[in-house]
């Protein structure tokens, strides 16, 4: 077994607390840590300093790759090939919207095309969130992937108002949609497209616990049914409804802001810190089987990027040395990480068990807290 204090930690921990993470990978710390007093030369010039800023700089040798940085490797090639699938897709769709005129086609090319383009903005949250923690970022760069969320809200909701204009100008001037078979040929190649693109991010998204990758995937699978409509609506322009193209490119407008509705979500939600109540659950439990831990404290967890922290205080003998009240944060923070999923530091406060009229001693910081 690895030992678990070598790679989790995303950052210092504060002076104050009561447990630190003995081991850490060179360069934690920021620029202070670099004892090897070689300098960086390419950093005072602009190229070196965009190379650095998009390359993760590490002295640490070894063969063994850190998991976090494996999981955003992951979530890089996913990226890579979904943009490759659904721009070939996309450029497809465009040759026959040229062609043929359709409206219903274009909302669906406008929106494959944005689906495509998200792989721009997170790529880059997950190429910053490899970069080490420094003396200004303390946490890291993960928040990187919650600005590129919204960025992809952003796009979504640009893609809605285009094909919605599309569809409305269409309707007050109705044109013939010409070369059908095309249309329908090219809609059952953006519902495959987008499927397979789909499955591809959530599966990989749901393995490095990346909420903005499998936000990213379901919105890929709304993609694929909007091109099953542009199907519908090629089927009713050859039965002679000559609103069918306009009127499934209003609907397809309409699918894109229930999944704009959706991914808002999503984002503000990780922009505040929201967790699943079901992992403070587990890592409560977790920690209440710790030998040595009389009880759980405040409990808070919180996503930077597609990686959890925790923060903990956990009750102690008050009799115990600081080496016992140590060892039990050790073995807490040790249960903490195998419990739950996708957690890579924890900071574990030890406090003593009050004894019959001990007053509180934390009673010196009450009037620091919350008004």
């Amino acid at each position: 077994m690895s030992d678990p204090h070598r790679h989790h930690d995303d950052g210092p921990h504060p002076r104050h607390a009561h447990h630190r993470s003995p081991a850490r990978p060179h360069g934690q710390d920021g620029p202070r840590a670099h004892g090897h007093g070689h300098p960086h030369g390419h950093a005072h010039r602009p190229a070196g300093r965009l190379r650095r800023l998009l390359t993760p700089h590490s002295h640490a040798g070894g063969d063994r790759l850190d998991p976090a940085l494996e999981s955003s490797a992951r979530g890089l090639r996913a990226l890579w090939v979904s943009l490759a699938v659904l721009g070939s897709t996309a450029l497809a769709q465009a040759v026959v919207v040229a062609v043929s005129g359709s409206v219903a086609l274009l909302g669906d090319t406008v929106h494959n095309t944005a689906d495509a383009l998200t792989a721009l903005p997170l790529a880059l949250a997950f190429v910053l969130g490899r970069r080490a923690a420094t003396r200004r970022f303390t946490y890291g760069y993960g928040r990187a992937e919650d600005l590129a969320g919204v960025v992809i809200v952003l796009a979504i909701a640009a893609s809605a108002l285009l094909a919605g204009w599309a569809a409305v100008d269409r309707l007050l001037d109705p044109r013939p949609v010409q070369h059908l078979p095309a249309v329908a040929a090219a809609a059952v190649v953006g519902f495959a497209g987008n499927e397979w693109v789909a499955r591809h991010r959530i599966r990989v998204g749901r393995s490095i616990g990346s909420a903005a990758l499998v936000a990213d995937g379901l919105h890929a699978r709304t993609d694929g049914f909007t091109s099953l409509a542009v199907l519908v609506g090629a089927g009713g322009a050859a039965l002679g409804w000559r609103y069918a193209d306009p009127v499934v490119g209003l609907a397809i407008t309409a699918a894109i802001v229930l999944v704009l509705r959706d991914a808002a979500r999503e984002v503000f939600r990780r922009l505040m810190d929201a967790v699943d109540p079901v992992l403070v659950d587990r890592a409560e439990q977790a920690l209440r089987a710790v030998p040595g831990v009389h009880g759980v404290g405040e409990l808070r967890l919180r996503w930077i990027g597609h990686r959890l922290r925790a923060e903990v205080a956990v009750v102690v003998d008050g009799e115990a040395t600081v080496r016992e009240a140590h060892h039990v944060a050790v073995a807490a923070e040790h249960a903490l990480l195998h419990a739950v999923p996708r957690l890579t530091a924890a900071l574990v406060h030890a406090d003593p068990a009050l004894a019959a009229g001990e007053a509180d001693p934390h009673q010196a910081l009450a009037h620091h807290g919350p008004a």
